[in-house]
């Protein structure tokens, strides 16, 4: 995107999207000066931060492929971002073909073009909705006439918990969720840490994303992200960095690449 005018009505696009900073991040073409500069800000801040959201987005197509291989045939992504290669319903669907998916996202750009990309795609919709309210996403009518609640199910919650700056609205968002979720669902989670930045980095970081449309950005411990799974049986290898779950290939640390801030990720087994 480059004008004004490929952007939905209403999209005020010199304020930065986290979207779209991700989109960039990741090397798409969905995204305005405004985010290019803001990411480009936070690249500078954690050199690592295009290595950390690839990281990210390898393990949410890991995660997808490793419960649909457990038996997952639904799957509920909630701030699923703008759509890019190996989405949730590419992965689930290729290893088990009917498997329906429903994204949520407040955003309407990311809502434009993930109505688009699934336009013919009757497994799959899109609909409207705010994490910070769960209830509401858990009893849209849209989500209840596609996804079976009494039948196990995947939710998955990757690298946006961390724009809710109240750590007890989090805790009860992700409680909530869990708390409908039947025996043998899954609780797919990624949540940035400070990794090796300093305090006066991660405070100038927090300065870019409150010019943003999240209005924050939230680090937290690995033991208030190993809270978001209470009670659920975690699968191996357990709460590690989003390079470390499950890897494809062995990492080979001399090839080690810069440092700077990290998301640590896991899946959670409802028993």
């Amino acid at each position: 995107m480059t004008d004004h005018e490929q952007a939905p009505a209403g999209v005020d696009v010199t304020v930065p999207s986290v979207a779209r900073m991700y989109d960039y991040l990741l090397g798409g073409k969905d995204n305005f000066p405004a985010d290019r500069e803001a990411a480009a800000h936070i690249i500078r801040l954690s050199p690592n931060a295009r290595e950390v959201a690839r990281a990210n987005r390898a393990f949410l197509g890991r995660a997808v492929a490793a419960v649909a291989e457990n038996g997952i045939r639904q799957f509920l992504d909630i701030g699923t971002g703008l759509p890019t290669q190996e989405n949730v319903h590419q992965v689930a669907g290729r290893v088990s073909p009917g498997s329906r998916v429903v994204y949520v996202d407040n955003d309407p750009i990311v809502l434009v073009h993930a109505r688009a990309l699934l336009a013919e795609t009757a497994d799959t919709i899109v609909v409207e909705g705010d994490m910070r309210d769960p209830k509401a996403i858990l009893g849209h009518p849209d989500i209840a006439r596609h996804l079976d609640f009494g039948q196990p199910l995947a939710v998955i919650m990757v690298a946006v918990l961390h724009f809710i700056p109240d750590d007890d609205l989090a805790q009860t968002i992700v409680r909530t969720v869990r708390e409908s979720l039947p025996s043998g669902s899954h609780l797919i989670i990624s949540h940035v840490v400070v990794g090796e930045l300093d305090s006066d980095v991660v405070g100038e970081g927090r300065d870019v994303y409150r010019k943003t449309s999240a209005g924050n950005v939230t680090p937290r411990t690995r033991e208030q992200i190993a809270g978001f799974f209470e009670g659920l049986e975690m699968l191996e290898p357990g709460l590690v960095s989003t390079s470390d779950w499950r890897p494809n290939v062995a990492l080979d640390p001399s090839l080690a690449g810069p440092t700077g801030a990290d998301i640590i990720c896991g899946v959670g087994r409802v028993p």
